[in-house]
C-alpha cells in the first residue's frame, strides 16, 4: 500500500483559526515526508500533526508519503539511496546503525546540542547515539516492566519489590500458595528476550548489555554466566509456568487473568487484552523491574519509533525545523495521548492521559531509569543474531543444563555474524 497526500489551503485556514495566529517560520520549498504509519489510527495522527507543522509554515510544500509498515523495511535502503526524502520514519538504536554506518542518515547532534531537545530527551539520547553522534529524534515509545494481579499479592501479604532477594521471597511465597509466579508465551521466542534484557541490564548494566548485543563481547563472559545463574534461581524454583513453549505471549494470558500465575514481563500493550479479558485497575498493577547488582543503574526496555533526516535529502533546513516540531513537549503530547497512538512522549516535559499505566511509565522512563533505553533484543541485535539468540534463550528456559552448549553456539554465531 502506497498513498499520497498534500495538505489543502482550506485544512491551513481550519488549522490557524484553532492555533492563533499563523507564525510563519521563514521555511521555503518543498518538504518530503515518508512515514511508515500505515495503520488508520498513527497515520491519522502523523497526517494531523504534518497539517499542523504545515500550518505554521505557509511558505513551505509538505508532500507525505505513507508506504504499508512491512514494506517500508524493504524499500528503505533503496529510498534513502535514491531519490531520498528529507524526512523518514524509523527506530532508535542498533535498528538505525545499518543506515548510519552506510551513510545514509544525517548527523543531527546539532539538535541534541539544543537544550530543549538536550534536557527534555535525555531519556532516549543513548539509544538515539552512535558512534558519539545523534541521527535522529524520538517521538514515541512504551514501557516494559512487571504487571501483577495486585488482588493475589494482597492476598498473600506481598508489597511490590525493589531487590533480587524480595522478588524471589515473594516468587517463593506465591509458589508456596500453588500459582507461578510468572506467566510466559514464548512459542515465539521474543518474550524470552524480553526477559534476558532485564536480567542482564540488572546484573551487568546498560553499557555490557549493548556491548553484547552489538558483537563486542563474548557470550561465553563471566558476565553473562552471571546473568544466567540469576535467571536459572527463578527456573529451579518453578516460578514459570509449564509448556511456556507451546503458547504465544496472548495464549499465555489466562494463566494471569485466572489466578494461575501472578504476573507477567510485558509491555504495556498488554493492559488493553488483560482489561478486555475482565480484569479491573483495582486487581491489575505495575511495577519496576527491581535492582539485581547494587549501584548498578536501572536502565528500561521501551521501543522507540524515531524520524531522521536522510544525508541525501534537499531541504535539510525544513527537515531539522520538522525534528524540533516533532520533539516538542506539546505536539508530543498530543500524538501521544488515548485518541491517537495511546503510548508514552518522549519528551519529559509532556503530559500523558489519566491512565495509571502510562502515568507510571511516564515517571518511571523519565525520572527512574538514569542507566538508558534499550529497544529490545530483537532491535538492539542484528536479525540473524537475534533469532539464533533467541532460539537459545528459548532452550535454556526449558533445558538450563544445555547452558554451557547454547553459550558456545551463540559465540560461534556472534564470530560469524559480526565479522
Amino acid at each position: 500500500m502506497r498513498s499520497m497526500f498534500k495538505t489543502s489551503a482550506a485544512a491551513f485556514a481550519i488549522l490557524a483559526s484553532t492555533m492563533g495566529a499563523v507564525s510563519a517560520e521563514g521555511l521555503t520549498g518543498e518538504l518530503k515526508i515518508f512515514l511508515d504509519t500505515s495503520n488508520p489510527a498513527p497515520r491519522a495522527t502523523m497526517e494531523r500533526m504534518i497539517e499542523q507543522f504545515q500550518a505554521k509554515n505557509p511558505d513551505l510544500t509538505v508532500e507525505t508519503t505513507v508506504i504499508d509498515r512491512e514494506a517500508y523495511k524493504t524499500q528503505i535502503r533503496n529510498f534513502l539511496t535514491a531519490n531520498a526524502p528529507d524526512v523518514a520514519t524509523w527506530y532508535a538504536a542498533n535498528r538505525m546503525r545499518p543506515y548510519v554506518e552506510a551513510g545514509l542518515f544525517e548527523d543531527v547532534s546539532d539538535l541534541w546540542a539544543e537544550p530543549a531537545i538536550a534536557d527534555n530527551l535525555a531519556s532516549t539520547k543513548g539509544a538515539m547515539t552512535i558512534d558519539g553522534k545523534q541521527w535522529g529524534v524520538p517521538y514515541t515509545y512504551y514501557q516494559w516492566g512487571v504487571y501483577y494481579r495486585k488482588d493475589i499479592f494482597d492476598e498473600l501479604g506481598l508489597s511490590e519489590p525493589t531487590t533480587w532477594e524480595e522478588e524471589k521471597a515473594n516468587c517463593q511465597k506465591i509458589i508456596d500458595a500453588g500459582k507461578k509466579c510468572y506467566t510466559i508465551g514464548t512459542k515465539f521466542l521474543w518474550t524470552a528476550g524480553g526477559w534476558f534484557d532485564y536480567l542482564n541490564m540488572r546484573t551487568n548494566g546498560f553499557d555490557f548489555h549493548m556491548d553484547l548485543l552489538t558483537g563486542n563481547a563474548s557470550w561465553q563472559s563471566d558476565e553473562v554466566r552471571k546473568t544466567f545463574a540469576n535467571w536459572r534461581e527463578l527456573i529451579d524454583m518453578g516460578a514459570f509456568i509449564d509448556n511456556h513453549q507451546t503458547y504465544s505471549w496472548q495464549e499465555a494470558l489466562p494463566f494471569m487473568v485466572k489466578g494461575d500465575a501472578a504476573s507477567y514481563l510485558m509491555g504495556n500493550f498488554a493492559v488493553a487484552p488483560l482489561r478486555d479479558a475482565g480484569l479491573s485497575d483495582d486487581q491489575l498493577d505495575f511495577y519496576q523491574f527491581v535492582e539485581i547488582t547494587p549501584g548498578v543503574e536501572k536502565a528500561e526496555d521501551a521501543p522507540t519509533d524515531t524520524f531522521h533526516i536522510p544525508s541525501n535529502a534537499q531541504n535539510k533546513e525544513a527537515a531539522r525545523e520538522f525534528l524540533r516540531f516533532v520533539a516538542s513537549p506539546d505536539v508530543q503530547t498530543e500524538i501521544n495521548n488515548g485518541k491517537n497512538l495511546g503510548q508514552l512522549p518522549v519528551n519529559a516535559q509532556s503530559s500523558v492521559d489519566d491512565d495509571k499505566f502510562l502515568v507510571e511509565g511516564f515517571e518511571m522512563l523519565s525520572s527512574n531509569s538514569p542507566g538508558g533505553v534499550a529497544q529490545f533484543f530483537d532491535r538492539d541485535a542484528p536479525a540473524e543474531m537475534a533469532k539464533v539468540a533467541m532460539e537459545g534463550l528459548q532452550e535454556f528456559m526449558v533445558k538450563p543444563d544445555n547452558l554451557d552448549k547454547i553459550l558456545a553456539r551463540l559465540d560461534r554465531a556472534r564470530e560469524r555474524i559480526y565479522k
